[in-house]
């Protein structure tokens, strides 16, 4: 990230990338394919996902995303949570990783969600509710980005609860039938 930040993306090779983490490029690609994982990997997903699962299971499911979202954000240092805010910053201006990162969310984060909610509703992960839902979230979760990214005075965590709070108030119905 320093050197993104120093030189640019576009500008930073993978050859400067293995030499700043004192390793060889053969070795920077056993963990990360390309140069835009680098920015991609998302190390709190495991956290996020079991603290949703932790959450009683009263709890509607929206409403549980929300407090897992903010126990795992809540537990990050300073430094970390500067560190996903610069991430998600250069993911929204960098096309390339705009690209790659929108791929990621509706080809890897929609099945984890969908599974997450199918667990929590006990239905099968091809329900339709769960289905919307969960489409539902991964369009909140974008549009929250876009506009922290057009607002980085924000905190990003306070623009996606606040959108989330307007999707819980959308499915009323939907999510008193399925608690």
């Amino acid at each position: 990230m320093r050197l993104f930040r120093e030189q640019g993306y576009e500008a930073t090779t993978i050859e400067q990338i293995a030499a700043a983490a004192d390793i060889s490029p053969s070795t920077f690609f056993r963990y990360f394919p390309t140069k835009e994982d680098v920015v991609l990997a998302d190390e709190y997903d495991p956290f996020a996902t079991a603290a949703i699962r932790n959450q009683p299971a009263d709890v509607r499911p929206i409403e549980a995303i929300r407090r897992a979202m903010h126990a795992t954000f809540d537990a990050l240092a300073s430094s970390d949570r500067a560190d996903l805010d610069e991430r998600v910053h250069l993911i929204f201006h960098v096309p390339e990783l705009r690209a790659a990162a929108s791929d990621q969310l509706f080809m890897q984060s929609a099945t984890q969600v969908a599974e997450i909610i199918a667990e929590r509703l006990g239905v099968g992960i091809d329900d339709p509710t769960v289905r919307t839902l969960a489409g539902s979230l991964l369009g909140v979760a974008l549009s929250s980005m876009y506009r922290w990214a057009a607002d980085p005075t924000r905190d990003l965590i306070d623009v996606l609860d606040e959108a989330l709070v307007h999707l819980d108030e959308a499915y009323p119905g939907e999510q008193s039938r399925i608690q």
